[in-house]
């Protein structure tokens, strides 16, 4: 596989608070509007009403809808397109690009379903295939980097290179690693997912979906589609996820910082049951899962250098029992329970079988949001030794 030395990004706080900056006012309004009276003079195509200046009719655009693509696209460095929820983002990306197999590996179970209305549609068979399997022209490599519900990190130059060898498409859903943490267009992703309801948004109040690609004219193709689906996201959601924006760099590293703590403090605690590690009870968790935990693997790839930014603040721990798996997201105080989704300023956890029927009932996942640490250490010490006394 070919090696990448790409150029080192950072998520800046002033595009985030200033990106959108241009005619108008300073603080984005909202415009509860479906058609406006302005029309695109001396342009038969139609064309001017991608212009935020030009709206004609809110399927199309409108100021606080362009105004959020204008930030999103410098801080994720490439082309935004926004839509109405993240599984809206991932339909639109299968109808842009076409494929003739999809090669994808377990994740977001929300992405196979969408996969799958998708696939039903379509009059020609679209098999699907596993990452590991022998890749075709025409393919598309759907990566999910970080993974639900582990948190595990996967190689995106590695199957970058994979599929781009025989012609095809990689894309990443990157709805785990989101700015600053990594950026995969640096190693050769050629559109990105992220569910704007976890960490752009941030406050668990909007749905959104976000796809990213490398060039305008992509962009204007992923427009085109978007208008005539009828998916573009709302302009409430739109002027909430304005203001998420302005604090996603703090909300961000800080979730990483405290979720890359608790998950070195959580496995520390895999000891044999009779002993304990800091008040924690052994015997009781049995493994932890985090791309922080990941070893370098045969092929040179370390998350770290991947994940430049900070590691994800999702992860998931394996307990002893399928009674502690289930008890614990309730004998929280200080995560919100029983809740899906993540990224949130609030803390999480959820026994994952309850999303995915699919997934090992002992499993728990843990989305961690902004408060302190020491109180969130303090709130896992005292609920795992509840459940481990059968409280």
């Amino acid at each position: 596989m070919s090696s990448q030395s790409p150029t080192s990004y950072q998520l800046s706080g002033t595009h985030l608070v200033h990106g959108d900056r241009g005619p108008g006012s300073e603080v984005a309004p909202i415009y509860l509007t479906s058609p406006f009276r302005a029309v695109s003079r001396g342009d038969p195509k139609e064309h001017g009403v991608m212009d935020h200046e030009k709206q004609i009719y809110s399927r199309y655009s409108q100021d606080v809808t362009s105004r959020v693509e204008q930030i999103l696209s410098k801080v994720n460095h490439g082309y935004a397109v926004t839509y109405a929820s993240g599984l809206a983002a991932a339909f639109s990306a299968l109808v842009h690009f076409k494929p003739k197999r999809i090669a994808i590996s377990r994740g977001y179970t929300g992405c196979h379903g969408a996969i799958s209305t998708y696939t039903k549609g379509r009059f020609a068979d679209t098999p699907i295939v596993d990452l590991d399997d022998e890749f075709q022209e025409g393919d598309l490599c759907w990566l999910e980097s970080p993974l639900h519900p582990t948190g595990e990190s996967r190689n995106i130059q590695y199957y970058a290179d994979k599929i781009h060898a025989v012609g095809g498409k990689l894309f990443v859903d990157s709805t785990l690693g989101p700015p600053p943490l990594q950026y995969p267009f640096k190693w050769g992703a050629d559109c990105v997912l992220h569910s704007g309801i976890k960490y752009f948004a941030g406050h668990s109040d909007l749905f959104c979906g976000i796809l990213v690609v490398r060039t305008e004219d992509e962009r204007k193709q992923l427009w085109h589609d978007r208008a005539h689906m009828g998916n573009i996201m709302g302009s409430m959601d739109s002027w909430l996820l304005i203001r998420s924006l302005r604090t996603m760099h703090l909300r961000v590293s800080r979730q990483s910082a405290s979720g890359t703590e608790l998950v070195q403090w959580l496995n520390r605690a895999i000891v044999p049951e009779g002993q304990e590690y800091d008040g924690i009870p052994g015997g009781v968790i049995t493994k932890v899962w985090h791309s922080s935990l990941q070893e370098t693997d045969g092929d040179g790839f370390n998350p770290s250098v991947q994940m430049e930014g900070g590691f994800n603040a999702y992860f998931s721990i394996l307990f002893s029992k399928e009674e502690y798996a289930e008890k614990l997201p309730r004998s929280l105080e200080h995560f919100h329970v029983p809740a899906t989704s993540l990224g949130g300023v609030e803390s999480l956890a959820q026994q994952y079988i309850k999303v995915d029927p699919k997934e090992n009932p002992l499993l728990v996942s843990l989305s961690i949001g902004v408060e302190e640490v020491a109180d969130l250490k303090n709130d896992l010490r005292r609920a795992i030794v509840e459940i481990s006394k059968g409280l």
